[in-house]
C-alpha cells in the first residue's frame, strides 16, 4: 500500500530550542502551506509559523522527557546515544556547527542544557514529506535536505529511493534510533526502515543503540528506580516508548514494600490506550501488557521487537 504526502518546503532552526534525535522545528517558506496538510487533525504552528516536526518511523532516545513539577522531574535515556542522534539529525539538515551549554562536571543534568545556544548557520533549508499532525499538534513527515523530489505543494508518492534519501532513513541506518511505526505509514516503507534497523543491529560491531539495546534481552532490565533507566554509565538502553511508560509508572505513588514494577503490566493495561497490531496476527491488541513481562517483581524486558509492531492511528 502506498500513500501520497505532500511536500513542503521551508527553513530548519535549532538556536534557542531543544531538538533531539526525532523532532525539529520548521517554518514552510508559505506559512498557509500548514492548512494544506492532510488529516483530520491540524498542525498547530507558533506565532512565527513555526511548528514541531515528529520525524516518521523512528523513535530516538530521550534527551528530556518529563515534567518538572512531578517526582522525578524531567529525564533522560542515555545521553551519549541520545546526544548521537540528536547531533546526526542536525547534521543532516544541514547545520555545520551547534552547541548546548557546557555543563560543568558533577552538576546534575537539567533540561536547559539541552537548549542549542548558537548553530551554523542560522538556519538551513530542506523540506518535509507529510501525511498528517499527530495529537499533538506536531507534523508527522519525513525530512530531507537534498534531493527535493518534487515542488513545493505536490502531493508526493514516496518510493523507496526517496525515504533514504531522508533524514529518518539515514539515522536508522546509522543504528541511532528505534523503528516505531503507526498504521497508516506505507507498509513499503515501513519494510525498508525495518531492514534498515536490521542490519545495523546485524553489523560488527553492532551500530548505535544495538550494541547495547535491552529491550528484549534475556533476562531482561533491572529496575530499582528511575536511575536504572538514566544512569550515564549503567543506566538500560531500551525502546524510548518503554522508557516513557516505565517513567510515567514509577512516577505514582506505589507502596514502598512492593517490588518496583509489581504493578506495572496492570498499569500498561488500565493506564494506557496504546492499540497495535502484531506481525502476523490480525487481531488488534489493547495495552502494551500484551508485549511486556515483568519478572521477579523488578525485571522487565519486551516479547516482541519493535519492528514486530505497528501501532494504530489515534
Amino acid at each position: 500500500m502506498s500513500m501520497p504526502m505532500l511536500l513542503i518546503t521551508g527553513t530548519f532552526r535549532a538556536k534557542g530550542l531543544k531538538p533531539d534525535g526525532d523532532t525539529v522545528t520548521f517554518t514552510p517558506d508559505q506559512v498557509d502551506d500548514w492548512k494544506l496538510v492532510p488529516g483530520a487533525r491540524p498542525v498547530v504552528p507558533k506565532w512565527d509559523g513555526s511548528a514541531s516536526i515528529r520525524l516518521e518511523g523512528i523513535d530516538a532516545l530521550e534527551t528530556h522527557y518529563g515534567q518538572k513539577d512531578l517526582l522525578s522531574g524531567v529525564q533522560h535515556q542515555p545521553l551519549d546515544l541520545a546526544h548521537a542522534a540528536a547531533d546526526t539529525l542536525l547534521g543532516l539538515i544541514g547545520f555545520t556547527d551547534f552547541h548546548r551549554p557546557v555543563v560543568e562536571a558533577g552538576h546534575a543534568h537539567q533540561p536547559d542544557d539541552e537548549k542549542i545556544i548558537s548553530t551554523i548557520p542560522e538556519v538551513t533549508h530542506g523540506y518535509v514529506l507529510t501525511r498528517g499532525a499527530d495529537v499533538f499538534g506536531r507534523c508527522v513527515a519525513l525530512v530531507g535536505r537534498d534531493f527535493q523530489p518534487a515542488p513545493n505543494g505536490y502531493q508526493v508518492e514516496v518510493d523507496e529511493q526517496m525515504l533514504k534519501n531522508t533524514a529518518n532513513y539515514k539515522l536508522m541506518e546509522a543504528g541511532l534510533v528505534y523503528p516505531t511505526f503507526y498504521s497508516e505509514f506505507p507498509e513499503l516503507l515501513r519494510a525498508s526502515l525495518a531492514a534498515a534497523a536490521a542490519a545495523a543491529a546485524a553489523h560488527e560491531p553492532k551500530k548505535g543503540v544495538w550494541a547495547r539495546d535491552a529491550t528484549t534481552a534475556l533476562p531482561g532490565v533491572q529496575v530499582t528506580d528511575i536511575s536504572s533507566l538514566t544512569d550515564e554509565a549503567t543506566g538500560a538502553v531500551i525502546l524510548p516508548k518503554l522508557f516513557r511508560r516505565l517513567k510515567d509508572y514509577l512516577e505514582l505513588d506505589r507502596d514502598p514494600s512492593q517490588p518496583a514494577l509489581s504493578c506495572f503490566r496492570a498499569y500498561l493495561a488500565g493506564a494506557s490506550d496504546d492499540q497495535y497490531y502484531l506481525q502476523g496476527k490480525p487481531e488488534v491488541y489493547r495495552g502494551m501488557h500484551h508485549v511486556v513481562e515483568v519478572t521477579g517483581g523488578n525485571t522487565v524486558r519486551m516479547t516482541h521487537g519493535p519492528e514486530e509492531i505497528v501501532f494504530v492511528e489515534k
